[in-house]
């Protein structure tokens, strides 16, 4: 078996032998969008955060990999640790950097420790999970993380000692729905009225929407993407510029394939947009942002229109991305998630597990309260639940 070694960024390595990895899992694991990142500088030593994906490697054929980083801050992540990391420092730990394995800025979950078809998958998790805690280990980082995984790596990881967490998302199903209008006959009936009653609002105020993916989507139409991705940061205390021009530049050459936006037009003019992207059978939203205020118009942008579209094209689940308690009212149930821990210091690892074992007994009990209130009818919800 070949040995495990840091690359210098997913854009250093071969695309096609990378994307082999990747298949059909997320889209946000896929070259393109990863090594996008890299050279917009998005991601680098200055956001803190630092592309080593762990590679072995055949040649130019890649065995096996994770997208792995060195973290000097915990920005972008949305797992989060900051409160870690300030009984860290309290106790007089150092907790940074840290090495995390995920896909930044985005909290989508996918594989995160990929394996080429007719490898044995079962021994290069066990791989990666000891060679992450050896690496950590030997390079004096505090410990690893690997944030929105698969139930087969939560295992491995689990069973090699790692701390898991558990933590939800408001995740939206296709349950065979034949048009939009019947998906709201499916809602119970103060919610039913609520949503028709925002869609009111925005077709009254004379603002158009329109779905378009792909090819189809108008070179005119990236400008302003970027525009309102930027404006949302800049309206809200809590905004992060993760991204930058350059980066919605490559996407647009490279990922455009992946990409469906949503678009809020007054007349010919943009005035609102959400950046969607699409694989498979999921959609995923992203970001979204206006250049002026119309009531209602966030929910109908980033939520409806996503929810018809999937509908008319037979997708199978929408993530609208991550927080957001009005999700739940609009027909988005509450799904775990999970991700894994392991960190050096004896004092800390106790410290959180403690925690943790407190925090999924309160979020597992969050989920099923949530669940018990779906916005949805009970007979819609006669349906498996995706991930169930």
């Amino acid at each position: 078996m070949k040995n495990l070694e840091l690359a210098d960024g997913v854009r250093s390595l071969p695309r096609e032998s990378w994307n082999a990895l990747v298949g059909d899992d997320s889209p946000f694991l896929e070259w393109e969008w990863l090594a996008s990142l890299e050279e917009s500088e998005a991601v680098g030593a200055e956001s803190g955060w630092l592309a080593r994906p762990l590679v072995a490697r055949d040649g130019d054929r890649i065995l096996a990999a994770c997208p792995l980083y060195v973290k000097g801050n915990s920005e972008g992540e949305f797992v989060f640790d900051h409160g870690w990391a300030d009984a860290a420092e309290r106790a007089g730990i150092r907790y940074y950097p840290k090495l995390l394995v995920g896909v930044p800025f985005t909290p989508v979950g996918g594989t995160r420790f990929l394996v080429a078809p007719g490898e044995d998958r079962a021994a290069w998790l066990a791989r990666f999970a000891a060679s992450l805690r050896d690496l950590a280990l030997a390079n004096d980082f505090s410990g690893a993380h690997v944030n929105f995984c698969r139930d087969d790596e939560l295992a491995v990881l689990q069973g090699a000692g790692w701390l898991p967490r558990l933590g939800l998302q408001y995740h939206w199903i296709n349950r065979g729905w034949p048009d939009f209008d019947a998906y709201l006959g499916s809602l119970r009936h103060k919610r039913r009225k609520e949503v028709r009653r925002e869609l009111r609002a925005v077709a009254e105020a004379g603002v158009a929407i329109e779905v378009r993916t792909g090819s189809e989507i108008p070179d005119a139409w990236f400008e302003p993407i970027w525009r309102f991705y930027h404006a949302t940061i800049d309206h809200n205390p809590w905004g992060r510029l993760y991204l930058n021009a350059r980066f919605f530049e490559l996407v647009r050459e490279r990922f455009r394939s992946r990409l469906c936006f949503v678009m809020a037009l007054r007349g010919d003019v943009p005035i609102a947009g959400a950046f969607n992207v699409q694989k498979g059978d999921a959609l995923y939203g992203r970001y979204w942002g206006a250049s002026e205020f119309v009531k209602n118009l966030h929910f109908v942008v980033c939520y409806y229109a996503g929810i018809e579209h999937c509908i008319r094209q037979g997708l199978a689940r929408f993530e609208p991305g991550a927080g957001g308690d009005y999700k739940q009212v609009r027909g988005f149930d509450a799904q775990p998630t999970w991700s894994a821990h392991f960190l050096a210091e004896p004092r800390l690892a106790q410290a959180v597990a403690r925690y943790l074992d407190e925090e999924r007994a309160q979020t597992g009990d969050a989920i099923e309260w949530l669940r018990e209130r779906s916005a949805l009818k009970p007979a819609a919800l006669s349906e498996v639940r995706d991930g169930e």
